[in-house]
C-alpha cells in the first residue's frame, strides 16, 4: 500500500514537473527569448560556413536518420500494436489499455498543440527529413517520451530485479534522447521544439501511469 502511494506521488511530482516545464518553455519561446540559443544548436551541428552540411561523416549522418524513425508514426504504430497484442494475449488488458490510451491520446495532443502554436519549422539549415506539420512541440520527441517512457516502467514493473528495471528505464530514456536529438541533427526542429516536446512527453506518461495505478494497481506494480 505505501509503495503504491509513494509511485502515485512520484508520477504526480514527473507530470507537474513536466508541465511546468513545457509552459515555460512555450512561454519563452514564444517570447522570443529562446531564438539566439535555438540558432546557435542549429549551427553548432554544421559545417563551418556550409548550412547545409550537418558535422560528421556521411555513414553518420544515414545513422542519425535511422534513429529518428524509432520516433515516427509507423515504427511506434507497429510498437505499439506489438505490445498491446501480446500484453492481451498474456491477460495483461489494463496494461494495454495503458499503453494504447498514453500513445493515442498524446498523439492527439501533440497534433492539437502543432496546430494550436504553429510556429514554422527552422529555416537557418537545410532540412534533411521530411516534414510537413508545425514545429512546436517535436511530435517525435513527445510521442517517443510517451512511448518508450511507459513501455520502460511496464517493462521495469514486470521485473523485481532492481538491476533489471534500471536497464529497461535506462534504455527508454537513451532511445528518447536519441530521437530527440536527431531531430535537431536533420534540422527539423528548433532545440527548444525537442526540449518542450520531451517536457511534455515524460508527464503524459506519467499522467497515465498514475491514472493506471489507481484504477489497478495489482496489474501495474506486479
Amino acid at each position: 500500500r505505501g509503495t503504491q502511494e509513494i509511485a502515485v506521488l512520484a508520477g504526480l511530482g514527473v507530470a507537474a514537473l513536466g508541465g511546468l516545464s513545457f509552459a515555460y518553455i512555450a512561454q519563452e519561446t514564444f517570447e522570443g527569448e529562446t531564438r539566439q540559443i535555438d540558432e546557435a544548436w542549429l549551427l553548432a551541428l554544421r559545417a563551418t560556413g556550409d548550412p547545409t552540411d550537418p558535422i560528421g561523416p556521411r555513414w553518420f549522418e544515414l545513422a542519425v536518420a535511422d534513429i529518428t524513425s524509432l520516433g515516427g508514426y509507423a515504427v511506434l504504430t507497429l510498437l505499439v500494436v506489438a505490445v498491446a497484442a501480446y500484453l492481451l494475449a498474456i491477460g495483461k488488458r489494463p496494461a494495454a489499455v495503458l499503453v494504447v490510451g498514453a500513445v493515442v491520446s498524446g498523439t492527439v495532443l501533440s497534433e492539437t498543440l502543432k496546430l494550436g502554436f504553429a510556429r514554422p519549422r527552422p529555416d537557418l539549415v537545410a532540412h534533411l527529413a521530411e516534414v510537413q506539420s508545425g514545429s512546436f512541440p517535436s511530435g517525435h520527441a513527445m510521442l517517443s517520451a510517451i512511448t518508450y517512457l511507459t513501455l520502460g516502467a511496464l517493462l521495469a514493473r514486470f521485473h523485481k530485479q532492481r538491476a533489471v528495471k534500471g536497464v529497461f528505464l535506462a534504455l527508454a530514456v537513451i532511445v528518447t534522447l536519441m530521437v530527440g536529438v536527431s531531430r535537431v541533427y536533420l534540422g527539423v526542429h528548433w532545440p527548444t521544439d525537442v526540449l518542450a516536446g520531451w517536457s511534455l512527453g515524460a508527464a503524459w506518461a506519467a499522467l497515465w501511469w498514475v491514472i493506471a495505478g489507481i484504477a489497478q494497481p495489482s496489474d501495474c506494480s506486479e
